[in-house]
């Protein structure tokens, strides 16, 4: 059993039961913060999580941590598409089980597993909204439902609040060629939700609101709108080791195989690799799961018998895993056409891991003067990159670590301190 995100025309809000307590005791003037996290919930069978998995499981527990008594949950729910509150204790639970199953994830659990997540899908059963005491913030850090306005406007109407979004990338209209067939029509809903009604906008990085922009018909002005790069969470998801390791220098690259991923670069690199130095080639290792429109990069993968024992697709992993996988690469590799953010830089810089990434406003933005930036078309650098960074005592390799000792990673709290000085702000334009 699977449950899937509901896509309702509309939305159909738990108003008709008994009224659950209100949540907002904050101080007169402070607002409820509701953070929604439909995302999570819609994700909860899947062993590992994605990027944005990981930014709205952070967005709770730090909020938590910071506002636990403005604090609320709603989502709208996967198992019937019922926009409600949860339970916070609930939620609590939830989030405890979502980051123990992510750092010991197995693509095979059974029925067990199944059966946990379906006590949480009960558990978490959406409940009345309550009647506002104060201000309202209706907190979106996904675009799980941002392209269904009408819902996104009777949820903000059935809250009273007021929105803010996080805006993780706007790729899908400035790449269409990257995005799945119906994935430029899709965002382009999101976007014209957001134009509609946000009050408040977090952009992951100043090229993301500059792509932003243009698509706005409202424009930016008489919004609150702030840039906060995403921060470094090394403690809790790069966490223990594993001694199942390639034997030979290896590097590593984590992300869903999708065409603005860029891996057809990387396996016709390391063929030639193969080609040229057979078992003395280094390893490259693919995190993440196949995702779509790259047949080509799958028959690779597949049917490419001089790779086998050279390129190890990893699929989903646990964070576990990937801690140990990351800690011993000889870089990261990071060749994609197009990225937002690009978190695996941070996380693997922030972890002391280099970092060879494609020279990109995004990764610029975020890496600073650390990484080894490559044009993604170049083959030929990558190859001589690769082959420098892969060498025992690597020249190359040791700059970027002095380089990486300069450098100064972001953190959660420093995102955070931009995110509730922005809630403030929007409360403040309450009337």
């Amino acid at each position: 059993m699977a449950l899937r995100p509901f896509n309702a025309p509309g939305a159909r809000l738990a108003l008709r039961t008994k009224r659950a307590s209100p949540r907002f005791d904050g101080a007169r003037g402070d607002s409820e913060v509701v953070l929604d996290v439909s995302r999570l919930l819609s994700r909860a069978f899947h062993p590992a999580p994605t990027g944005i998995d990981r930014v709205e499981y952070v967005y709770a527990r730090e909020l938590l941590e910071r506002m636990p008594h403005r604090l609320s949950f709603a989502a709208v729910h996967p198992a019937g598409g019922y926009y409600g509150r949860l339970s916070n204790a609930a939620v609590r639970q939830f989030l405890a089980f979502t980051a123990a199953k992510w750092r010991n994830a197995r693509s095979d659990a059974g029925g067990e597993g199944k059966a946990a997540v379906i006590r949480h899908m009960f558990a978490t059963r959406p409940r009345p909204v309550p009647k506002a005491k104060g201000p309202r913030i209706y907190l979106q850090v996904s675009p799980h439902h941002l392209d269904d306005a009408g819902q996104v406007g009777a949820i903000l109407r059935a809250e009273g609040a007021k929105l803010v979004t996080l805006v993780h990338d706007v790729i899908p209209l400035s790449h269409p060629e990257y995005a799945r067939p119906q994935g430029a029509d899709e965002h382009r809903r999101r976007v014209r939700t957001i134009d509609r009604y946000a009050t408040g906008i977090i952009g992951n990085s100043q090229a993301t609101i500059d792509a932003l922009a243009p698509h706005l018909g409202a424009g930016l002005d008489g919004r609150v709108v702030r840039v906060a790069h995403f921060g470094a969470d090394a403690p809790d998801i790069f966490g223990a080791r594993d001694e199942s390791l390639p034997k030979r220098p290896y590097f590593v690259y984590i992300s869903t195989i999708e065409p603005r991923k860029n891996h057809l670069l990387l396996l016709t690199i390391w063929r030639r690799l193969v080609e040229q130095m057979g078992d003395a080639a280094p390893v490259l290792v693919l995190v993440g799961r196949r995702g779509w429109e790259n047949e080509n990069v799958i028959d690779i993968l597949e049917r490419a018998d001089i790779l086998r024992g050279h390129v190890i697709e990893a699929g989903e992993v646990s964070d576990n895993r990937m801690q140990a996988l990351v800690a011993n690469a000889r870089a990261m590799l990071m060749p994609s056409f197009a990225e937002g953010f690009g978190m695996p830089v941070v996380e693997a810089l922030a972890a002391g891991v280099p970092v060879i990434c494609s020279d990109i406003i995004a990764h610029r933005e975020v890496g600073g003067d650390a990484p080894d930036y490559l044009d993604p078309l170049d083959g030929l650098g990558w190859m001589r990159a690769i082959c420098a960074y892969a060498q025992a005592q690597s020249p190359e390799r040791a700059a970027q670590l002095a380089r990486i000792g300069q450098w100064r990673a972001p953190t959660w709290r420093d995102y955070f301190d931009i995110v509730t000085e922005l809630i403030e702000e929007v409360t403040a334009s309450v009337p």
